[in-house]
């Protein structure tokens, strides 16, 4: 038995081997990675980070590169410049830096242009191996500009020989109509198998973890059903407000934003059935099952609210959302929602899934929670409260398990406490990868299962669309609430009237923070 240390590079290339295989490794197979919209935020902030992360860690396929898309007037340099700053580059890293940059160039043009996209082109077949290249396209763009871009790249910058794949950025359209166009259009240009619409959220290690803790226990098998569970509270709580992006938020909502997609997915992972199999198909085939199965939302099982500032506080910078000057006067967008959704399923049936997201709350927070049942022919006088599994997706990934046990020493009363796995003291010294770093990862390797399917996309638009058009109809007025708040005492009054219990008697904290 060999006693030589591995190295890193040896580790991430048995990875690379075992999502890519031989074949994919080979360096006769160029792969081309185009950002359009290479000089926005989002690319900015994750996409070229995310590819920094991957060719520094060995996980991209031999010979990639990297192609930037956008109208501004921009050199690498000019992006190396804005980036480097969001890449944590270790001092150490300075070569394997420079040889990334060296992998990269930049091409600007229109995007309602073809001959722009001609001129993209001929720069893609001017890279080595570019005209037989596999060519992954991601649209790091707003949604007025789809049509026109993945036209123009189905039309003059598809590989002949190599395959395509197309990666689109929620929004997928504002309600049902507009994202069935959206997804009639994108068909029309390429298979169902080239398009892969990226929920980052779908890229969590807590959400991927929820199939396995499903499916690959058998103590939760049995208990996973309306015998058992009480009720499922879906959570994203975020400590901030808009912070000067208002215009961008008010033209969406918090139930576009994040609960039509993010918490819907989660919900998904949760109610589903257990698939055939872990291919892609097998599981979005249960997730479709699954929506199938809820009604739209109900007007009466939704409160809406809209943080308004807290002059008393000590930040004097927690303002309200009207105060936003990119927000437009006199505004009604929710920034805060809850609603209560039913799986009519015979698994759920009867089962409240509460769904909670909004800005501006007391603290950041995502999180899946299960409450069980009450004990039957309870012994301890009233004393038992419910046991909750929970799976923290951020921050402090973790999944715990709410029970009673005995209270310590002479007395003899049930006192709740938790079965404890948190990931920093479990797993030390293991760098959970970005959400976005799994899902371009998945993209070269063609595995759809995190990405969101069209017919699963048509029934998330089903579920919430007459609400949308409800609330946007009825110029409905959110609640207010104070900044730093729980938001609106409603949202408590409807969570409690689902069937959600809470006593107050204990909180979970994250027992081995330094």
């Amino acid at each position: 038995m060999s006693t030589e240390p591995v190295t890193r590079s040896e580790v991430f290339g048995q990875i690379r081997k075992e999502l890519y295989g031989e074949e994919q490794c080979s360096p006769s197979c160029t792969h081309i990675f185009i950002i359009l919209g290479a000089s926005g935020d989002l690319a900015k902030k994750k996409i070229y980070p995310t590819l920094w992360c991957l060719f520094r860690d060995g996980l991209l396929p031999d010979n990639t590169y990297f192609v930037g898309f956008a109208r501004s007037n921009l050199t690498v340099d000019d992006i190396k410049k804005i980036c480097l700053p969001l890449m944590k580059v270790q001092d150490d890293e300075t070569e394997t830096v420079s040889a990334f940059f060296s992998k990269n160039s930049y091409v600007n043009g229109r995007y309602d242009d073809g001959s722009s996209f001609d001129q993209l082109n001929n720069h893609l077949s001017s890279l080595p191996g570019g005209s037989d290249s596999n060519r992954l396209f991601y649209l790091a763009l707003p949604p007025t500009v789809y049509h026109h871009v993945s036209t123009n790249i189905r039309t003059h910058c598809t590989s002949s020989k190599g395959w395509n794949r197309v990666i689109v950025e929620k929004p997928f359209g504002r309600d049902l109509q507009s994202s069935q166009e959206l997804s009639a259009h994108l068909s029309s240009l390429f298979k169902e198998d080239q398009i892969y619409r990226i929920d980052h959220y779908l890229g969590k290690e807590m959400v991927q973890n929820l199939m396995v803790l499903r499916f690959g226990n058998r103590i939760f098998g049995p208990i996973w059903n309306r015998n058992s569970v009480a009720c499922v509270v879906l959570t994203f709580k975020e400590p901030f407000g808009t912070q000067g992006r208002g215009g961008y938020f008010d033209d969406f909502g918090i139930i576009r934003d994040v609960m039509q997609n993010h918490l819907l997915q989660m919900l998904c992972l949760v109610a589903m059935d257990k698939p055939a199999s872990t291919s892609p198909d097998d599981v979005r085939d249960e997730k479709v099952k699954v929506l199938k199965c809820v009604a739209p939302v109900a007007v009466s099982d939704v409160v809406l609210g809209q943080y308004v500032g807290d002059p008393e506080g000590e930040d004097h910078s927690r303002l309200g959302y009207l105060d936003d000057p990119t927000v437009p006067k006199g505004s009604s967008t929710p920034t805060f929602a809850t609603a209560v959704l039913y799986v009519q399923s015979e698994r759920w049936d009867g089962v409240p899934f509460i769904l909670r997201c909004g800005k501006a709350l007391n603290e950041r927070k995502a999180e899946v929670r299960l409450q069980f049942t009450d004990v039957p022919g309870d012994i301890f006088g009233g004393r038992c409260q419910r046991n909750e599994l929970v799976v923290r997706v951020q921050p402090d990934e973790a999944i715990y398990l709410k029970m009673m046990t005995k209270r310590p020493g002479v007395y003899f009363s049930p006192e709740e406490t938790e079965l404890d796995l948190t990931y920093k003291s479990r797993y030390k010294n293991v760098k959970l990868p970005d959400a976005y770093e799994r899902l371009i990862l998945d993209v070269f390797c063609g595995n759809q299962m995190h990405f969101v399917r069209s017919d699963e996309l048509h029934e998330a638009w089903r579920i919430f669309t007459p609400l949308l058009h409800h609330i946007e109809g009825e110029k409905t007025q959110p609640i207010p609430y104070r900044y730093g708040s729980r938001g609106p005492k409603e949202a408590d009054d409807l969570v409690k009237r689902a069937g959600f219990h809470y006593e107050g008697t204990y909180k979970w904290v994250q027992p081995h923070a330094p």
